[in-house]
């Protein structure tokens, strides 16, 4: 399929006006001779629906919601055979998670042989000169970045309906996959902000309450998620969605649309160049260079302002820009400046929301342009990849990856499941496997072969550097899964007989619940036992914990071991309430027959009750959206525990007492009444939980009485210009590291190991205090694990303390320095949260 060469810079002129001196003119005319010339509009198809013609309005007159956009594609694939439409999934608040692919009628109809032939490449049998281009192009994965989902109708409109003859062998010689709204949940919140404060009279006051959308804003998704963070981890049905279509298609570029603060202008990759990931190819870094030349053209043709090289770095793989860069494709990062509603003033003059979608739109064209005339150079680039990838990848051909937990089997499933999303072989054990003093169980433990075709990803998902070019960082420096999950593993086993390939998860199946026994026990190390707890408290059912390990019937079991007791639970539906646990939480119970055990007996006192908890969150203005959305999101969808949120502005006038349990996340302004209002309900008897920021007005308040370590620095030979460069080094942008566990805590409960990695982005450090028992974790002596820290604040770290705990009257507070619950798939440290949670009571 050879693509004669036309000029897409001549088209451009055609295409785009330039800008008129006029923005409030433009503003008031948005039909699509703003987008596109007459000459264009006189050669489209009149069967194919304009968007004024479905949506009611001109793009850019208002934000279109998810739902307008959503009937607009629909209409667009009805009328047009370049287009079909598919439905993904749907996002946590039930909205359709669409693709649109576009493409020569022909191609269409043999598309699934295409589809199968994309995966050739990963043996290297894809014969290139036959094989269509494949561009993915997504828009606006933070919802208040609108730019770019309003850009994709336009720019689907004009694929289906221009029969220019360079889009005519543009789409019999390519697949454009076109995802027009990325995060449907934040796009819907922040089109209803802006539409229903729209003046009819034009404000550009950057004051005006169209500008400034309520908390948490439409960037995030349902539960506060930043959805741009997620390509790796994939917690959430969004993020899932987006990686089956990329290795569905495996793009040989990936253009991802976004905006940033209103006085800059336009960004395109590549990013800066001392901070693109070391796994990153330098063939990969100059196509992306390539591909900016056309970028750069075609907003010159339309006088628009840009910048590149700078800012925005390629480090992190989590992000939409980078991960195409290990998966063997090109990623491309668009920053549009944000008009944040329909026009605002900026150090660039008025910025009408008409403006951003054209120069995304201009974007997405130029990528396009791109895809045609580099079209040798792409797919030569990725055809290299996974021969590099394969010949680098044979040379480990008898090692393997083993990671594991005999503790908690479902920590090591979730992981197994993430690689699974991203294709990567994983297998069974075939057989018990001692490596380096650690005993892997073929029913807790998963190998992988480094032999496969995802190398390179699995690479990325498993690195533990320490050691970097640049001390600066757009995002977290540090993300290797297996401390993300808390699990053993290693790196280089060879000595190991694969089992069966794994195809999905499925969760152990445990005996049935056996009546009139003498007590029923479960073991907390399960990562899902703290919502077996809050079932059995639900159901009114009398449960007690251990504080002290002890054997019964040749079984061991630790602290924080749950006692259900048979005779005084007998007339509460046991059984049932028992069975839902077993079955649906598929968490193993013990049936025992006997109160006689080695160490404490099942009646003492040893063993306390459990009281219902009923959680409040501390939510709105200042406080940090992302910690709260994490903990709202373990709480409500992973463990189905109720949690009442509570916005800030409104807890003078809430009643706190009806809450045993209230988790106060970052926050960093000093509210002198919310403050004194929680000291008082703590000293009732109250349970304050609180991290980060929170730290210098609780001790304010003397609510807490932490000790911080002196941090005295001072920039010595470093000039002015590199002024924020040496602070900027000073930031922990996040990166892991190891703890120390005093595991008979009952913060501490449920954990099997004396050493804990934990994600830090902070720098708090606390002075560990006196009595060693009130230090349940500390940070070891040789802290770092994965990640950047300067050499200051590795010193800092050293022996600090992770965690204060403090009575308060009848109550106590809980403080954290770090985040337990990072960004969904940091499940190794969630049982730190449920323990402050449901053992408050015993950590006095």
């Amino acid at each position: 399929m050879k693509l004669k060469k036309i000029s897409f810079s001549k088209l451009f002129i055609h295409i785009f006006f330039l800008l008129s001196t006029s923005l409030f003119a433009q503003h008031d005319s948005l039909s699509l001779e703003y987008y596109f010339s007459s000459d264009q509009l006189s050669n489209l198809d009149p069967k194919i629906p304009t968007p004024q013609s479905v949506l009611g309005f001109n793009v850019g007159e208002w934000h279109v919601s998810h739902d307008k956009l959503v009937s607009y594609m629909y209409a667009l694939s009805n009328a047009s055979k370049r287009v079909s439409i598919e439905n993904r999934g749907n996002t946590y608040e039930n909205r359709e998670l669409i693709l649109l692919t576009i493409s020569s009628e022909k191609n269409h109809s043999n598309i699934e042989t295409i589809i199968s032939n994309r995966k050739k490449i990963y043996n290297n049998s894809l014969d290139i000169s036959e094989s269509p281009s494949v561009i993915y192009q997504g828009f606006s994965i933070h919802g208040n970045e609108p730019s770019g989902a309003n850009s994709s109708i336009l720019l689907a409109y004009y694929l289906a309906a221009s029969n220019d003859k360079f889009i005519i062998e543009l789409l019999n010689n390519s697949i454009i996959l076109i995802d027009p709204c990325m995060n449907p949940d934040g796009l819907q919140r922040f089109a209803s902000w802006v539409n229903s404060n729209k003046s009819k009279t034009p404000n550009g006051n950057s004051y005006d309450r169209e500008f400034n959308e309520a908390w948490p804003r439409g960037r995030t998704n349902h539960y506060w998620f930043d959805l741009n963070r997620d390509w790796l981890a994939a917690q959430h049905p969004e993020s899932q969605a987006r990686i089956k279509t990329f290795n569905k298609w495996i793009p040989h570029i990936l253009t991802d649309h976004h905006e940033m603060e209103t006085n800059s202008t336009f960004f395109f990759q590549p990013g800066v160049q001392s901070r693109t990931h070391p796994l990153t190819s330098k063939a990969n870094q100059d196509l992306t260079k390539k591909i900016a030349k056309y970028h750069a053209k075609n907003f010159d043709n339309n006088n628009v302002l840009y910048f590149s090289g700078e800012r925005f770095d390629d480090f992190f793989y989590g992000k939409g820009s980078t991960f195409p860069d290990i998966n063997g494709s090109i990623g491309i990062l668009f920053e549009q400046a944000s008009s944040r509603g329909h026009i605002q003033n900026s150090v660039n003059g008025l910025l009408p929301f008409s403006k951003t979608i054209k120069n995304q739109l201009i974007a997405g064209f130029s990528s396009l342009e791109a895809l045609v005339e580099l079209k040798e150079e792409l797919h030569k680039y990725q055809l290299d990849f996974f021969k590099n990838s394969k010949k680098e990848s044979n040379k480990y051909k008898n090692e393997a990856i083993i990671f594991g937990d005999n503790s908690d089997p479902y920590r090591v499933d979730k992981m197994a499941e993430v690689f699974l999303r991203h294709e990567i072989e994983v297998y069974k054990l075939k057989e018990e496997i001692t490596h380096k003093k650690i005993t892997y169980n073929p029913s807790n433990s998963y190998l992988i072969p480094k032999n496969q075709k995802k190398f390179k990803l699995i690479e990325a998902i498993f690195d533990k550097r320490t050691k970097f070019n640049d001390s600066l960082f757009y995002d977290v420096s540090a993300w290797t899964f297996p401390y993300a999950f808390d699990l053993n593993f290693d790196m280089d086993v060879t000595n190991f007989k694969l089992g069966k390939k794994l195809q999905n998860i499925k969760y152990k199946e445990y005996e049935k619940i056996v009546d009139n026994v003498y007590a029923y026990l479960i073991d907390w190390s399960n990562y899902k036992s703290p919502a077996a707890l809050n079932h059995l408290l639900n159901n009114k059912i009398i449960t007690k914990v251990a504080t002290k390990e002890f054997e019964i019937n040749n079984i061991s079991f630790s602290y924080g071991t749950l006692l259900i007791p048979f005779e005084i639970n007998r007339s509460k539906k046991i059984k049932s309430v028992l069975e839902y646990i077993n079955n649906k939480l598929n968490i193993e119970i013990h049936s025992i027959t006997t109160g006689d055990s080695y160490g404490p007996d099942l009646g003492s006192n040893y063993f306390k009750r459990i009281n219902k908890k009923e959680i409040g969150i501390i939510v709105g203005n200042g406080v940090n959206a992302y910690d709260a959305g994490e903990v709202w999101h373990l709480l409500d969808y992973r463990s189905s525990i109720s949690v009442t949120r509570l916005e800030i502005d409104d807890l003078n006038s809430i009643n706190l007492d009806q809450f045993t349990t209230i988790i106060f996340p970052d926050y960093k302004v000093e509210n002198e009444s919310v403050y004194k209002k929680l000291k008082k309900w703590i000293e009732k008897g109250g349970t304050l939980i609180s991290y980060k920021g929170n730290i210098k007005s609780l001790n304010k308040y003397e609510i807490l009485n932490t000790k911080s370590k002196p941090k005295d620095l001072v920039a010595k030979k470093v000039a002015f210009e590199n002024k924020s460069n040496f602070y900027g080094s000073q930031v922990i942008g996040g990166a892991i590291f190891e703890t120390i566990l005093d595991l008979s805590h009952p913060i501490n409960y449920g954990k099997t190991r004396s050493k804990m990695p934990i994600f830090r982005n902070s720098t708090i450090f606390i002075e560990p205090d006196s009595q060693s028992y009130n230090n349940p974790i500390v940070y070891s002596q040789n802290p770092l694990l994965s990640g950047y820290v300067s050499k200051e604040n590795l010193d800092l770290i050293k022996g600090s303390s992770v965690v204060k705990i403090k009575r308060n009257g009848k109550g106590r507070t809980i403080y954290l320095t770090d985040n337990t619950n990072f960004r969904a798939f940091w499940y190794g440290t969630n049982k730190i949260l449920m323990n402050a949670i449901f053992f408050s009571e015993l950590m006095n």
